[in-house]
């Protein structure tokens, strides 16, 4: 079976994208299960009503999100949906919830978000948070979105989940990582899935506007980059019996040469 993770959609350009391409890779990898980091998706950043709506139509089966999931005023409402995840490790009484499990008949898919700790805010420890809910899903099939700033806690968690679940694909930084492999002959692993959103762009946000930024620390009111977009993500094949990943496909493609 096929599951099919889009990394971090950004702003309006990567919602486009993704609505004129999603469909078509659902169909070309045979995808059973469509997971989406949509944190990022609404302009300026955050999730809204509207942005995961327009990312459910494209085909997307769950949303994950990271540490902006809370970052727009009807953020609060999204998070009442069973298939919209904020990470399980923030803190009891948050809304919303960090795991779901997806029945597709043949089998069950548990989709859990985490998010990391180190350079971003002081939530519960995601290890932890990871051992307690791991301890009370029952089914084998479980896939990972990890939202984490530092490479090496997504690799620590990687090797810590290893043997534990179907795959675990960092997202938050907004580049692809060439780092895909099979963690321990059973756990699909990348460092992260990388952006789907403006090609030219400083992680989404225009060049010059980020450049200023960091050439001039003075503050900068950032804004979408606009031009082609691209979209990144992987591809992961399981086997429903055991959990085990079979293999993990990274997917590239560009708008001007729809490069796979």
């Amino acid at each position: 079976m096929q599951i099919l993770f889009i990394g971090d959609v950004v702003g309006k350009s990567g919602c486009r994208y993704l609505e004129r391409t999603l469909p078509e890779l659902r169909r070309q990898y045979g995808a059973d299960v469509t997971i989406v980091n949509g944190e990022n998706s609404a302009p300026g950043n955050g999730i809204t009503t509207a942005s995961a709506q327009q990312i459910f139509q494209c085909g997307a089966d769950l949303i994950t999100t990271g540490n902006h999931a809370f970052q727009r005023r009807d953020s609060l409402a999204i998070f009442e949906r069973r298939d919209v995840l904020r990470p399980a490790n923030y803190p009891e009484g948050c809304p919303g919830h960090g795991v779901e499990i997806l029945d597709l008949g043949r089998c069950r898919v548990a989709v859990l978000n985490l998010m990391g700790t180190v350079f971003l805010e002081a939530l519960d420890n995601p290890f932890a948070a990871a051992d307690a809910l791991l301890a009370e899903i029952d089914t084998p099939n479980i896939f990972v979105d990890f939202h984490a700033e530092a490479t090496s806690e997504k690799k620590c968690m990687g090797y810590y989940l290893a043997g534990r679940v179907t795959a675990v694909c960092g997202t938050h930084t907004h580049v692809q990582t060439a780092d895909e492999e099979i963690l321990e002959g059973h756990t699909g692993y990348i460092t992260d899935a990388g952006m789907t959103g403006p090609a030219r762009s400083v992680l989404g946000v225009d060049v010059q506007r980020a450049t200023d930024k960091q050439r001039l620390h003075c503050p900068v009111q950032f804004i979408e980059a606009t031009g082609e977009a691209m979209l990144n993500g992987v591809s992961i094949t399981f086997d429903p019996s055991t959990g085990k990943c079979t293999k993990i496909e990274r997917i590239f493609m560009r708008e001007s040469t729809n490069v796979r």
